[in-house]
């Protein structure tokens, strides 16, 4: 399977135009042999907006009528993608930080960002009511998490034990991330053994400079392919859902044998899963 990610800059409030900019950037991966491309978070509006009121014009259902736009580009390339976008919550008085998975036939997946950052319109966003899950990709099988959700390996694990050979995220990474984008995102390939695909934006939006450094690593934790921190990019890279599936490491045979799934003590994690009571930066 040859997956793309798109690094690019998104202009704030501008949806038709960044639409459009996504729709250029299919046909191109696609005319390169690609079968998904992944795109930042926000990728359709823009992220640093100043309140839920500014945001909600900008929100959308799903499917809605940009996922209807992109499944009809989708379908005439035979093309899959995941995207970064501001869903509106069904009382259309809140929105989602969302990522949708969309192939030929429609939306496959939709996640709703789980853990809100206290920035850009997480400071306003309600947060993620749907459980971590994995989708059936005809080429592979697919998690789908958002930025600050890789900061919480949790997220991840989950997601492999429910059968994952790829974790795409969509991210906004501003400056203050680059540990996360230089090495959390392979320390989550690697100890999953699963596929990673993170894709960040770059430019300037309100003050905030986001900091690229996408890339996609491989289930040893490899980088297969790494953006700059400045510009905009394309990156590709093959994937081999077979390797993922084989978590068993042989390093030296009858010797060295090691199965970060097989090997988990979960009698022993109980701590993780209590209630914590601490508040969340700015919120009430």
């Amino acid at each position: 399977m040859k997956i793309a990610g798109i690094q690019m800059n998104v202009s704030l409030m501008e949806k038709e135009q960044n639409l459009n900019r996504v729709i250029e950037k299919m046909n191109e991966t696609a005319s390169q042999g690609a079968n998904l491309t992944v795109f930042p978070e926000c990728a359709l509006t823009g992220y640093c907006f100043a309140s839920l009121e500014e945001a909600i014009p900008y929100a959308e259902p799903i499917p809605g009528p940009s996922t209807q736009k992109l499944q009809q580009v989708c379908r005439e390339l035979d093309h899959s993608i995941v995207i970064g976008m501001i869903e509106l919550t069904e009382k259309k008085q809140g929105v989602y930080n969302a990522a949708v998975l969309i192939t030929p036939e429609g939306v496959l997946g939709n996640y709703r960002k789980i853990h809100l950052p206290f920035l850009g319109v997480d400071r306003f966003a309600t947060p993620g009511d749907r459980e971590f899950d994995v989708y059936k990709h005809p080429q592979a099988i697919i998690g789908l998490n958002i930025c600050y959700d890789s900061a919480f390996p949790e997220s991840s694990r989950v997601m492999s034990l429910l059968g994952a050979d790829l974790i795409t995220l969509p991210t906004n990474w501003p400056s203050g991330a680059e540990c996360m984008a230089e090495h959390g995102i392979n320390m989550r390939a690697m100890e999953n053994g699963i596929y990673y695909c993170a894709i960040n934006r770059v430019g300037l939006e309100r003050g905030f400079q986001f900091i690229g450094k996408s890339s996609i690593c491989a289930p040893s934790g490899e980088s297969l392919v790494r953006a700059s921190g400045t510009d905009e990019e394309i990156l590709y890279a093959t994937i081999d859902p077979a390797i993922a599936r084989n978590k068993r490491v042989d390093r030296v045979p009858d010797l060295h044998v090691i199965d970060r799934l097989a090997d988990r003590r979960p009698e022993m994690y109980e701590k993780i899963i209590e209630p914590h009571g601490l508040h969340p930066p700015g919120r009430n």
